[in-house]
């Protein structure tokens, strides 16, 4: 052989072993596991870094089955690739599986896989990259439960309630024998909770709320919570409706029960809506809707309750929202108008001044009732631009009287606040520039407010009738009695003037105990050096009694229906002082 062949061979011998000797080198100190196994799995090689990932040393995995350290979960779908390699389908592959640590754990790593074969083209072994993700992992595990859980209570947020939602509808037509509910739930007054004690101690309720009602269901139920102080729930495999709302039921007697927040008890109740799976729709939005809408209907009826969604709530609700609609323009189209009540002395039987109140012309509806409308104004806070606008009308028209009848110098003019209106910062503001413009005396004006308007926050109550008083308007309790028991309070309010209700009133003469009652509001009043008022006075016995009871004066259809400012100027004119004995 000649010497330059020799030479050859040894340079190619060299450089073989040169390159063995740093694939071995690479091997070993690999930043990522590596290991080299037979076809059938036998471990014949692993580095430090494959070591300390699975927690084994190198002799305990010498000649092992590799496949044992594969989750069980994932190892049917290694093998498969295993043998779609040997099979030479695929040159290579690479997942994302897990591996379990020696301390019984598991560890999410990337496995890069590829075949050598020998110089016969036989499978050879098998080399292994693996890669720990484990940390990578968990951190797009916690994104995707941050994405899809409420972040306050852990619970399950709007978008997954409505993923197991549509998985529940599907189920629902593949199996149109199986039921689902789905309830929706609203806490009653969280927000005196919340602005009373503060919204740390509202968010320690929350989360001590979805742990109670985790408690009330059973596994595979999902309560969620979509926001604020709204929950939903979604119960499969119901039997009937009657599961449904014995599960409502049995929510409402645990949430009965005072929550411990930190040494103080809290007390709160819960309106729910139920929505059955038998109305059919397609869609998850249709049942929250009805769920929703059946809710607010057992917030109507006096909240602690639940109601169960029927085809009437739906046309109610969206004559409701088509109220709401014309609601909105009704301002800008000059619908709303402001009708006068007079308010009689019962001592000479003058006019001492009106009820300012709001009546809407709808153009297609005719004259709609206030009890139809003020409580949608208040929810959506339409209330307070109308409000705003109320008082602007009625002290306008008070100056026309006083400019026009001279005659009536301390004729006095009563508005109704709202309680979204009374809170408004800009409140005071408002009052002063309406009499700054229209020139009419403070004392001219008078203001009135529920108790319990007054009684939902009675320190600010009190700091904002102070401002009141300090401008010289007079100042109502309107519906006195209804409301909170306020008698405690009613010393430290700078009032004028208590008017009783319409309803003690009209059960003078048949009950003896609302004339009891009549007779103590007058006594309270007098006491206090206040005011007293009798509205819905519609008989000569009603009137009579008030008499006898000295109440100072009162209001009524059986002296006039509100009228429009129009008749109100013939009521006063056509009244002139002496003739006031005759007509009532």
């Amino acid at each position: 052989m000649p010497e330059t062949s020799v030479s050859h061979s040894e340079d190619h011998l060299s450089a073989f072993l040169r390159s063995e000797e740093l694939f071995r080198s690479a091997f070993d100190h690999a930043a990522i596991g590596m290991a080299v196994a037979l076809p059938d799995g036998r471990c014949l090689k692993v580095n430090r870094a494959f070591c300390d990932l699975v927690g084994h040393a190198e002799y305990e995995l010498w000649m092992t089955d590799l496949r044992v350290l594969f989750h069980p979960e994932d190892r049917d779908t290694l093998l498969m690739y295993v043998e779609h390699l040997l099979a030479g389908r695929i040159p290579t592959y690479q997942m994302e599986r897990r591996l379990v640590h020696k301390h019984g754990f598991a560890i999410w790593v990337l496995i890069t896989a590829a075949l050598v074969r020998d110089e016969h083209d036989r499978p050879s072994h098998l080399l292994l990259q693996v890669q720990d993700t484990t940390d990578r992992k968990r951190a797009e595990d916690q994104l995707i439960h941050d994405a899809f859980h409420d972040a306050l209570t852990g619970l399950p947020n709007r978008a997954l309630f409505i993923d197991h939602l549509k998985l529940a509808i599907e189920r629902v037509r593949r199996h149109p024998d199986r039921f689902f509910a789905v309830l929706f739930l609203d806490l009653d007054r969280f927000k005196v909770i919340n602005d009373s004690l503060g919204h740390m101690v509202g968010d320690q309720l929350l989360i001590a709320i979805a742990r109670k009602l985790e408690s009330c269901l059973r596994p595979g139920d999902t309560v969620a919570r979509l926001g604020g102080d709204e929950f939903t729930i979604l119960v499969e495999d119901l039997r009937d409706i009657d599961e449904a709302k014995g599960l409502a039921t049995r929510i409402q007697e645990q949430l009965t029960r005072p929550f411990n927040l930190g040494g103080r008890e809290v007390f709160t109740t819960v309106s729910i809506g139920i929505a059955p799976s038998a109305v059919g729709y397609e869609r998850p939005e249709d049942f929250l809707r009805d769920a929703d809408t059946a809710m607010y209907r057992a917030k109507s009826l006096g909240r602690a309750c639940y109601e169960v969604f029927d085809r009437d709530m739906h046309a109610r609700a969206m004559n409701r929202l088509q109220l709401e609609t014309d609601l909105r323009r009704a301002l800008e189209r000059r619908e709303m108008h402001v009708h006068y009540q007079p308010i009689v002395s019962l001592k000479n039987f003058n006019i001492l001044g009106f009820e300012a109140l709001l009546r809407w012309q709808h153009p297609e509806r005719g004259l709609v009732s206030p009890e139809e409308f003020i409580a949608t104004a208040e929810e959506t806070g339409l209330i307070v631009p109308i409000g705003k606008w109320v008082i602007s009308e009625a002290c306008r028209q008070m100056k026309r009287w006083q400019t026009q009848l001279p005659v009536h110098p301390h004729l006095s003019i009563s508005i109704n606040i709202s309680s979204k209106q009374f809170m408004q910062p800009d409140l005071i503001d408002h009052i002063k520039e309406v009499l700054r413009q229209t020139g009419i005396n403070p004392h001219n004006l008078r203001l009135e407010l529920t108790e319990s308007v007054v009684m939902e926050n009675v320190e600010k109550a009190t700091g904002m009738l102070q401002q009141l008083r300090e401008i010289g308007t007079g100042l109502s309790i309107d519906d006195f009695g209804t409301g909170y028991s306020s008698l405690s309070y009613l010393h430290r309010f700078p009032i004028d003037i208590l008017k009783i209700d319409r309803s003690f009133v009209g059960c003078m003469t048949e009950n003896n105990e609302n004339l009891e009652i009549v007779r103590t509001i007058v006594m309270l009043a007098q006491n206090l050096g206040m005011e007293v008022v009798a509205e819905g006075v519609e008989t000569k016995e009603q009137l009579a009694l008030l008499t006898l009871l000295k109440c100072d004066s009162a209001q009524g259809y059986y002296f006039s229906r509100p009228t429009e400012a129009a008749a109100a100027d013939i009521l006063l004119l056509d009244t002139l002082p002496s003739d006031f004995n005759r007509r009532w």
